[in-house]
């Protein structure tokens, strides 16, 4: 059945999607997680096809795009198993300059980050906390015409690579109200990175970034002094519903490959997928994604309507992350020992199943946000 929510226009960037991953980042998706890294010209790539620029002003080389138009974005990229952090990680660290940076300021930094020419990364998680943001600890102190900032920061997507970094700091007191963004470029003096090992997303850098009193002009503070904590949050609506759109591609990904392998294995004379209890978990998959991808449009919808559900997106974020979970646990389990051997996508996506859980707001700061949403 068509469905009512997706245009012709959604189909035709669909079959472009297709095509990019299928030709740019799926051959090569195994390489490039023992690698570590991709190449940067990938950026370039993902720009050419209007991919970087989905949802950006236009006059900085963005493109017009719905709710409806990121959710295929995110998902037929979720078809390679791999890659996708690091490559879009402009989708979290560029916003709040769009929305509040100077005008000089976003036509610098903008047409570079959405031509794929430079790399533009999110960093508000510190060493000593991630979820509680309204009490970070990294410094900004005003001095003349520039700020000098002292602090880390750290599991840093594109942390290693990143041009321009949008960084949360503290410019006053205690809170939420003393919390500011700064736009930090790559070459600051007093600005070294590390890069971090991790059980999953091995080809998305990521790093733990220090601060040595690093001297920002103040024309780079994003919005006003002591607007940051809300422009943050703004911010993760819209990353947590493309970690959700992506979360569930994964699962479904995950469900493809199962139901494909279940075809093909044999045991005890005939294909696993005749067997009543792997023809059940495959039943139980394609429910869960179903599920999730029904909840996701119906969201986007909503979004596109003017609404603001936040305790729904937190909800639905974690109807992802663990559909996810459940999806990729039982595909590897499909699998049995295969499951277990790195170079196949159920594997490489069973990796990356905490990491979806854990990044963008926990599960756990997810249920108590949606509860205090619905006033509970």
């Amino acid at each position: 059945m068509k469905s009512p929510f997706y245009t012709a226009e959604h189909e035709a960037f669909r079959e472009l999607m297709r095509r990019f991953v299928g030709n740019e980042i799926e051959p090569f998706a195994h390489e490039w997680d023992e690698a570590g890294e991709f190449p940067r010209a990938l950026y370039a790539k993902a720009a050419s096809i209007g991919l970087l620029g989905l949802g950006f002003p236009e006059e900085y080389g963005g493109v017009p795009a719905d709710q409806f138009m990121k959710i295929v974005a995110s998902q037929e990229l979720a078809r390679a198993g791999a890659v996708s952090a690091s490559l879009m990680s402009h989708t979290i660290g560029s916003p709040p300059i769009a929305r509040a940076a100077r005008p000089e300021v976003k036509a610098r930094v903008l047409p570079e980050v959405l031509a794929g020419r430079k790399i533009s990364a999110l960093a508000i998680t510190e060493p000593g906390g991630g979820s509680d943001v309204a009490n970070l600890r990294t410094k900004a102190r005003r001095d003349g015409d520039h700020y000098i900032v002292s602090g880390e920061k750290t599991f840093i997507t594109s942390g290693v690579r990143a041009d321009y970094l949008t960084v949360a700091v503290r410019t006053g007191g205690e809170g939420a109200s003393g919390v500011s963004l700064l736009l930090i470029e790559g070459d600051t003096p007093g600005l070294s990175r590390t890069k971090l090992k991790k059980m999953g997303w091995w080809a998305s850098d990521t790093a733990t970034l220090h601060f040595d009193d690093c001297r920002v002009p103040v024309e780079n503070l994003i919005g006003e002094e002591g607007h940051g904590f809300k422009l943050i949050m703004h911010n993760f609506n819209s990353e947590r519903m493309g970690m959700a759109a992506s979360c569930t591609a994964y699962a479904r990904v995950c469900l493809d490959e199962a139901i494909a392998y279940a075809k093909e294995r044999k045991t005890f004379g005939k294909p696993i997928a005749q067997h009543q209890v792997i023809r059940h978990k495959l039943v139980d998959m394609a429910q869960r994604v179903a599920a999730s991808q029904a909840m996701l449009e119906m969201l986007a919808w909503r979004l596109g309507q003017g609404e603001s559900p936040v305790a729904e997106i937190c909800m639905m974020k974690n109807q992802a992350t663990q559909t996810m979970a459940y999806c990729a646990s039982e595909a590897v389990q499909i699998f049995g020992g295969a499951g277990f051997m790195r170079g196949i996508k159920v594997e490489r996506i069973y990796r990356e199943v905490k990491v979806n859980a854990i990044g963008g707001g926990t599960e756990e700061i997810m249920k108590d946000l949606a509860s205090r949403q619905m006033g509970l």
